[in-house]
């Protein structure tokens, strides 16, 4: 799948650490993302809301029957592993396999081995704003 074609079929993305401080990256990307079009779901503990939408603590808090087409991570590359490892557990249960976006610096080799090894698309180093506004 081309990152045209990925971005194109997108309509859900969950978050994980979106911020409601506007001096924070992923408050800018996510605000971005939501005046694009998006249906943004907030996935962080330390936030009630963001953007006026409930945050939820934790990948497996999202409601099943929300879709999640994509999954964009804004944690420090020590968590990202952690991060993809809840999002296979959360597919199982889920039965959706969205596409696991790193932000650039996001990603490390371990979560790539995990995410590959269990068949997910998985996107690393790339803003996604940046490809967004690239392929649109």
């Amino acid at each position: 799948m081309t990152m045209k074609e990925i971005l194109n079929s997108t309509k859900t993305i969950a978050i994980i650490g979106l911020s409601s401080s506007p001096y924070r990256t992923s408050h800018r990307i996510g605000k971005y993302l939501l005046d694009a079009g998006f249906t943004i779901i907030p996935v962080n503990p330390n936030e009630e809301s963001v953007f006026g939408l409930k945050s939820y603590l934790n990948i497996s808090d999202v409601p099943g029957n929300i879709e999640i087409d994509m999954i964009d991570i804004f944690r420090n590359s020590r968590y990202s592993a952690d991060m993809v490892q809840q999002i296979v557990n959360w597919s199982e249960s889920s039965g959706q396999k969205p596409v696991i976006w790193t932000q650039i610096g996001v990603s490390s080799d371990e979560a790539k081995r995990i995410a590959d090894k269990n068949g997910f698309t998985y996107i690393e180093d790339k803003c996604l704003m940046v490809e967004h506004g690239r392929v649109s």
